[in-house]
């Protein structure tokens, strides 16, 4: 799920004039003694080949594996994934700082660790355990397998997932968004001056990394991230030993009551989602419980009671004609709902930020004019922009790369797919590069990618284009990917730009880091993938460990545009017509009454996750959200300083013992024992039953 900031409608504002008032001149030089970038003047800036060092990918690689595997489980889990950009600044930081230590001891260091690196490698983390995002590993492509196709009850159009084609169709569709905004990086962070919030806020974290102050603070912060990542790994692993069989083990652990756990009401004790939690908004936390109290607790009692009159009392809780029905296609329409708002809100946000910044200028700026766009400039943006127009990516190179990887995917594609036919996706590569721009301006403003709603997009269109008879579903699911992979990787390129901008990294060693960081994710993401896929058998199933929602709705998504309603049980489309509206609604009054109240309105895609899958992650979101408040009132300034560090620690340790899981799971070591909870009756009946 995308970060959901409040759009910064003054992120593309040009400065003001500072007149030469005394009041004035002074300020300004007040300004210029705080400059980030004075602090760091006596330091050479290294070239763009220097910033490319062997241990920067080192360790990104290292990295890369870890965060694939935080993103994958999170991915097969409920969807929500918190941004990791802090994580991956931070442990890059630590990993290179060890390193060098221990050769400025040995005198055989060559080259310091600068700001510039760490830009390079948290770059290459976030590109590489971006492809578990956008790859579709927990949407669109394991849509496509004949696991999910069961639970849809449509098993005539499927392709199951099979290693080869994972990592050829990844590469051959995951770089085309790195070419389509190469050309416009100087209009987007010089000349509109777009903010980027998450991209400057890493900028923010690195550059105090780097200075005498926050090296002490970012040591404290490993120390403390070490230490929960410890916790959170050995309690994995404990709980581990208590899971012999369905429904054993702390997470199967009736914490709110049997009849709650029933209704999937109860704390799992994952850390994971407890420093999910820490991370994530209260209001996201706070939708998501609210979401699953309206669906679990009222709508699906309510809804189960008219089996037999709305739909077939003879029907499996699993199938699609009945309430497994009602649950997919209303969390879509919520889905729909709050995409297509935001899709209008951030579309008109950005035509009216274009609009604005041509008016003032009268003619669009040229990519490769480097003259100055103001005559006073304070001196961050000077030095900032000097380096920054440095290193150019010629813009022939640009363009000739996405006509040349075009050509090779429109190729290739239908050989994977062959109901993908090579003009869909000619179609697709015309507007995607109009369509990576708006995703990447919009970003710019909001901080808010919309690459699952172009995905979406795709779905319906393509799908619909190729129709039910030539493999439209399978079709519609090829074309998301495409999509989505042009339209992630340029928002997340930019948002790069953006912090290298703000590091003097260079946007030559930017676009390098981010090229590898891609190729390494095309690797190992679908490698992360397959073992998830071999370890456990149930993977995707609504009662298992891993129910992998958003694959089953962006499949019945696949299947609503390609047949249309005909599929839905009794009143489900009148349901879905409410839920949409009410999606719809929600966020215009967000939007239009005062932020003080606004605050207060929960957010419709966060409400929808748990219709489908329950509420049990969102108490463990609440508790995280819990800790988060607690601490902040008894020691803010603590908690500003070390809760991204506990968190990342909770979601980076749980995360990582999955691979030893899996490992376990594939040789057929099972655990001891099975801890599992009856109520008095039952146990009673177990009792005499053993007894006799």
């Amino acid at each position: 799920m995308g970060d959901r900031n409040d759009a910064n409608n003054n992120g593309n504002d040009r400065e003001n004039n500072i007149d030469d008032d005394p009041n004035q001149k002074m300020k300004r030089e007040e300004g210029e003694s705080l400059s980030v970038e004075r602090i760091f003047a006596s330091q050479e800036v290294p070239s763009w080949r220097n910033q490319l060092t062997v241990r920067a990918f080192v360790v990104s690689f290292v990295l890369s594996i870890l965060f694939t595997f935080i993103v994958m489980k999170l991915n097969l889990t409920t969807g929500i994934i918190p941004s990791l950009n802090v994580s991956a600044g931070l442990l890059g930081f630590f990993f290179v700082k060890v390193w060098t230590k221990f050769l400025e001891k040995s005198g055989i260091l060559k080259q310091p660790f600068t700001r510039q690196e760490n830009t390079v490698i948290q770059t290459c983390v976030v590109a590489s355990s971006g492809i578990a995002f956008s790859g579709g590993f927990g949407s669109y492509l394991f849509g496509m397998s004949k696991r999910i196709a069961k639970d849809s009850s449509d098993t005539s159009d499927f392709k199951n997932p099979s290693l080869a084609w994972i990592i050829g169709f990844l590469f051959v569709v995951s770089f085309l968004g790195l070419f389509s905004v190469v050309p416009l990086r100087k209009i987007m962070i010089i000349d509109f001056k777009l903010t980027y919030p998450s991209g400057t806020a890493t900028a923010h974290l690195i550059n105090s990394f780097h200075t005498p102050e926050g090296a002490k603070l970012a040591k404290k912060q490993v120390r403390v991230l070490g230490k929960f990542f410890s916790f959170s790994f050995l309690w994995g692993f404990f709980q581990w030993f208590y899971t012999a069989g369905d429904d054993c083990g702390f997470g199967s652990f009736p914490s709110l009551g049997l009849k709650a756990f029933k209704h999937k009401f109860y704390f799992d004790f994952s850390a994971t989602y407890v420093g999910v939690g820490m991370i994530c908004p209260y209001i996201v936390n706070i939708s998501v419980l609210l979401g699953g109290i309206l669906s679990w607790g009222v709508m699906w009692p309510l809804i189960e009671n008219q089996k037999g009159d709305w739909f077939s009392a003879s029907l499996s809780s699993s199938s699609m004609h009945g309430l497994q029905g009602y649950k997919v296609f209303i969390a879509i329409a919520m889905i729909l709902g709050d995409g297509l708002y935001n899709f209008i809100k951030v579309l008109g946000i950005t035509l009216s930020g274009m609009y604005s910044q041509v008016r003032e200028r009268d003619v669009l700026p040229v990519a490769d004019n480097s003259a100055p766009t103001k005559p006073e400039l304070s001196f961050d943006d000077q030095r900032r922009t000097e380096l920054f127009l440095k290193d150019q990516i010629p813009t022939w190179f640009a363009v000739a790369g996405y006509v040349v990887v075009a050509a090779i995917s429109i190729a290739t594609l239908p050989h994977i797919f062959h109901q993908l036919k090579w003009y869909y996706i000619l179609v697709i590569y015309i507007f995607a590069p109009t369509l990576a721009f708006c995703n990447a301006y919009g970003c710019g403003l909001t901080d808010w990618s919309l690459a699952s709603t172009y995905g979406k997009l795709a779905i319906f269109t393509i799908g619909a284009w190729a129709g039910s008879s030539h493999g439209g579903v399978l079709a519609g699911l090829a074309a998301c990917g495409v999509m989505m992979n042009i339209v992630s990787t340029a928002s997340d390129l930019t948002q790069d730009f953006k912090t290298g901008y703000l590091t003097l990294a260079s946007p030559r060693s930017m676009f390098v880091s981010q090229v590898i960081g891609t190729a390494m994710g095309c690797i190992i993401s679908p490698s992360v993938f397959w073992l998830f896929y071999k370890a456990f058998t149930d993977l995707g199933q609504p009662e298992s460990q891993y129910p992998a929602p958003y694959a089953v709705v962006y499949r019945n998504m696949a299947i609503l545009g390609v047949e249309g309603f005909s599929s839905l049980p009794r009143y489900c489309l009148t349901l879905c017509y409410i839920f949409f509206g009410a999606a719809f609604l929600i966020n215009l009054v967000k939007d239009c009454i005062n932020k003080k109240w606004a605050r207060f309105i929960p957010i419709p895609m966060a409400m929808a996750i748990p219709f489908y899958i329950g509420s049990y992650f969102a108490i463990d979101m609440c508790v995280g959200s819990l800790i988060l408040f607690v601490w902040t009132k008894v020691n803010k300034a603590k908690a500003d300083a070390f809760v991204p560090a506990v968190a990342s620690g909770l979601i980076c340790g749980d995360g990582i013992w999955t691979l030893p899981a899996s490992i376990l799971a594939l040789a057929g070591v099972k655990p001891p024992i099975c801890m599992k909870f009856l109520s008095r009756a039952t146990n009673d009946r177990v009792d005499t039953f053993l007894g006799s």
